[in-house]
């Protein structure tokens, strides 16, 4: 689970919402400065258990290069509402309404999937790469997703049907939370956040992001016949894929890699700064190219 360095929202970014024709999706919305959008727009994804808020640390950043940076709750977390139909939450369903999202853009995209954002957003590359400027992995792997989180995952698969989320929140994740020195009200966030996401939703994202098939062979032939540049950036000390994995993932792509010292699972909220660079960097030579 990452937790946002702030909560407050930067100058430039407001809470909003994007209507497609999948439905409404909750997203944070930062611009330039100036107003001014001189380059194409970029759309960031979270992860499992995760939300728009996990990019908070690295919109106005984003933003600042001169361009609208947009980032979501998908369907059935948080702030976007899901139904109670386990179907909405598989992967190829939830890349649908990716496709749906970018179609509303009505101009070449960059796309960021963090962690099972990124198996999420792979199956909307493949369905469809002709929208995109440029494709980013962060912190995602080839598969099923392993470590520690692994573990997190099929502990919460196992129990919640079991004992309910209050009990898994107040025995487990909250204790996790706190014995890192998590702020209260960063704290207080992250449940209300855990306790907004569809049951539903959440049971099937964890299938999912335990179950999920490698599907770098299609992603890269896509790729390839789209000419789309495509970067996997990850913290050197990621403990959701391996970094020798996600390493071995850019070579079978084809991929520029960028490793970003002093994180692990989530750079954009651990080293904000580093990765805003690096994405921007990544995203300017794309538009260039």
């Amino acid at each position: 689970m990452s937790t946002p360095r702030f909560l407050t929202l930067p100058p430039g970014v407001r809470r909003t919402e994007i209507d497609t024709s999948r439905g409404t999706f909750a997203v944070l919305e930062a611009l330039p400065g100036s107003g001014v959008c001189e380059r194409a727009p970029a759309l960031l994804v979270p992860g499992f258990t995760g939300s728009k808020e996990d990019f908070i640390a690295v919109l106005q950043t984003l933003a600042g290069a001169g361009r609208r940076v947009v980032a979501l709750d998908m369907r059935g977390q948080h702030e976007t509402s899901g139904p109670d139909d386990p179907a909405a939450y598989t992967c190829a369903a939830l890349g649908a309404d990716i496709v749906a999202v970018l179609e509303y853009f009505n101009d070449h995209v960059h796309l960021v999937g963090h962690s099972f954002g990124g198996l999420v957003t792979r199956e909307a590359v493949i369905a469809d790469p002709t929208m995109l400027a440029s494709y980013t992995l962060m912190s995602s792997g080839p598969a099923a997703i392993g470590g520690s989180r692994e573990v997190e995952g099929r502990v919460l698969l196992a129990a919640l049907p079991k004992v309910g989320l209050e009990h898994l929140w107040s025995t487990r994740m909250e204790p996790n939370v706190i014995a890192k020195g998590v702020a209260p009200e960063i704290v207080a966030f992250l449940r209300r956040r855990m306790f907004m996401n569809s049951p539903a939703g959440l049971m099937t994202m964890a299938r999912e992001v335990l179950s999920c098939p490698d599907r770098v062979d299609d992603l890269a032939k896509v790729a390839d016949d789209a000419d789309l540049p495509v970067l996997v950036l990850y913290g050197e000390d990621d403990d959701g894929w391996d970094p020798r994995e996600q390493a071995a993932m850019a070579e079978r792509l084809g991929a520029r890699k960028v490793v970003i010292p002093g994180a692990a699972h989530s750079p954009a909220v651990e080293a904000p700064e580093t990765a805003a660079s690096a994405l921007t960097a990544f995203w300017n030579e794309a538009e260039r190219a």
